[in-house]
């Protein structure tokens, strides 16, 4: 059985063949990273051997093409982080860095870990994660216009200035643009009303993609959006980055993607836990607010974090031990949810290959 490295680029693929388990070289390739280059990569990798498994670095935006031609042709897919290959580049006896040197530290990256991400097709999922994407996209635009604008209204005129966070609000938008209506109309006022305009049209435009993300949300996870804390955004992200329950075992495999299980630094006859700050920080987040919110409007969460801190642990310590019950009940509501509506067999019938 081999394994097939991937260094996915905007121009070129290169992929390289490596024996399981001693993860010896066995061949090399570069193709165009268009269509006809993903066939002939393909067949080259059919060619090397009947079992085999291909590793992709987890670039989505160069790698994404790639990965949906070979599921849709029935082969096993791996996403490996990039922090992964740069490790094991680091680790290796040779110097140099070279398209196949990367391929080569994405290959065995792969044998080296057994619980790496296995990729599907994107459903659902990745038209949440594109909308997400775009109203986080506006939602800074957003937050830069009203920096500056706080600015400009601050040096026209120290009685212009807007209560916090009014400026999200249509009827703080429409007052600020009647106040500078009347006033002389120099360049900096015009600015001004140029802002305020652009911050109309976006707000219009967040709340609609935000009305579109509900409509997918309470399509495809309602149960997510019954979650106390979860709300729209929340649960989106969520489902974005989780990108398919069935990718994880467990609810501890999530956790540790997350970055929300602790890591064991136990040394000697010492025993002891440190915060975990790695994982995906996006998922890390999305928990973090659901937890936040719950300690103040969910009373079995409350209740929760004070029988921690009774234990002797630290607000923080508490809130993380919440969160990774967190993971643990995302994980059953996805899973239920994912077997109620399996996706199409294209995707679910890949059989398991065993790296060992």
């Amino acid at each position: 059985m081999i394994v097939v490295g991937v260094d996915c680029h905007k121009q070129s693929h290169t992929a390289v063949s490596v024996s399981s388990p001693i993860g010896e070289l066995g061949g090399e390739l570069t193709v165009p990273a268009r269509p006809a280059g993903h066939r002939e990569l393909l067949d080259w990798a059919r060619a090397k051997d009947p079992e085999r498994v291909f590793a992709l670095e987890d670039c989505r935006h160069v790698s994404g093409s790639l990965e949906r031609l070979l599921i849709r042709h029935g082969e096993r897919v791996l996403r490996v982080p990039p922090k992964l290959m740069a490790s094991q580049r680091k680790g290796a006896r040779s110097f140099g860095k070279s398209d196949p040197i990367d391929a080569l530290a994405v290959a065995r990256a792969a044998l080296r870990e057994p619980d790496l991400p296995v990729a599907t097709l994107a459903g659902e999922e990745r038209e949440v994660a594109l909308l997400l994407d775009h109203h986080d996209d506006l939602v800074g635009e957003r937050t830069r216009a009203q920096n500056r604008l706080r600015w400009h209204l601050h040096d026209i005129d120290p009685e212009l200035e807007v209560p916090p966070r009014r400026l999200s609000r249509e009827v703080w938008l429409r007052r600020t643009a009647r106040n500078l209506a009347r006033r002389e109309q120099t360049t900096q006022v015009r600015i001004c009303r140029d802002l305020l305009r652009r911050l109309r049209a976006l707000l219009r435009e967040t709340r609609a993609l935000e009305r579109e993300l509900h409509a997918l949300i309470a399509g495809h996870a309602p149960e997510l959006l019954e979650l106390p804390g979860c709300g729209t955004l929340t649960a989106a992200r969520l489902v974005a980055e989780v990108a398919g329950i069935e990718r994880f075992r467990s609810d501890a495999q999530l956790a540790m993607i997350a970055g929300v299980a602790p890591l064991d630094a136990s040394s000697g006859r010492q025993q002891r836990h440190r915060l975990n700050r790695k994982g995906n920080r996006q998922l890390n987040r999305a928990l973090h607010q659901i937890a936040i919110t719950q300690v103040r409007v969910h009373e079995p969460a409350r209740i929760y974090v004070e029988r921690r801190r009774a234990q002797g642990k630290t607000y923080r310590e508490a809130l993380r031990c919440l969160k990774r019950h967190l993971v643990r009940v995302v994980f059953k509501l996805l899973k239920a949810m994912a077997l109620s509506n399996p996706r199409p067999s294209v995707s679910t019938s890949i059989s398991t290959i065993d790296l060992t």
